[in-house]
């Protein structure tokens, strides 16, 4: 399912809900988006190869394949990017992605020198120029790789948040903002206590996000946050413990 989150003047962003199997249990439901602009294309977190030809045919009809500029990695997990290699080949763009991870994202290719379309992100983020408009790769490390990213659209003002407020929800809910906070808690609260490293990394990507004027946050699974609900969002983090703060040496036993 295409969803348009923003759709004007020639400027889109389209997420893809359902192109991971509903009835394949045994892989993460997980979304992937597309930016247009001036007939320019960036997909942020394509996925792996479950969901390839499905996102090749969808994105069509907003940017032909061969208007992909590029691919905004937030990491090198293989749901976000193991389908590069098929990119490589059907399109002309280059991957973005920390530079921590440049030297890895080879080794989903077929061996092929693809080192001149892999760009490292420096640390502290930056530009990133897509038709006639600026996207933003905004810090987020350790939430939950070391070398994360989130992308932000100042046009839609959408922040496009990777791992940071996925749920796990049921596929047919996922196309669905959040209506009820309380209610979906549930969803992401044993996600985010194990793969978020800290309350103190949370605690300063949500003084960071504060200051950004934001329609929407947008997690790479499960639903979006909007209106209220983003500051729901945020006060809930900045409040979680999570990650090492919940480990004890009793976590360290030889079996």
């Amino acid at each position: 399912m295409a969803v348009e989150l923003y759709n004007r003047g020639g400027h889109a962003c389209i997420a893809f809900y359902d192109l991971v199997d509903d009835q394949n249990d045994a892989a993460v439901q997980a979304n992937q988006f597309l930016i247009v602009d001036d007939g320019h294309g960036a997909l942020v977190d394509p996925g792996g190869n479950i969901t390839y030809n499905g996102l090749l045919m969808a994105m069509q009809r907003y940017v032909p394949s061969r208007e992909l500029d590029l691919i905004l990695a937030s990491h090198a997990d293989p749901d976000i990017i193991a389908s590069v290699n098929k990119w490589f080949v059907a399109t002309h763009c280059r991957v973005l992605i920390s530079q921590l991870w440049t030297r890895f994202v080879p080794h989903f290719t077929t061996g092929r020198d693809v080192s001149g379309r892999i760009v490292g992100i420096p640390d502290p983020g930056g530009d990133i120029p897509l038709g006639r408009t600026v996207l933003k790769a905004v810090p987020a490390h350790f939430l939950h790789s070391e070398g994360n990213f989130q992308f932000y659209d100042p046009v839609s003002k959408i922040l496009f948040t990777g791992d940071m407020g996925a749920s796990l929800v049921p596929h047919e809910l996922a196309a669905e903002p959040v209506r009820d906070f309380d209610a979906h808690v549930p969803y992401m609260e044993a996600f985010h206590r194990r793969y978020m490293i800290s309350n103190k990394i949370c605690r300063f990507w949500v003084d960071m996000v504060r200051k950004l004027d934001v329609s929407m946050l947008v997690p790479q699974h499960g639903s979006r946050f909007e209106g209220p609900m983003i500051g729901r969002f945020l006060d809930w983090i900045e409040a979680l413990p999570c990650g090492v703060d919940l480990m004890t040496a009793e976590h360290y036993q030889f079996p």
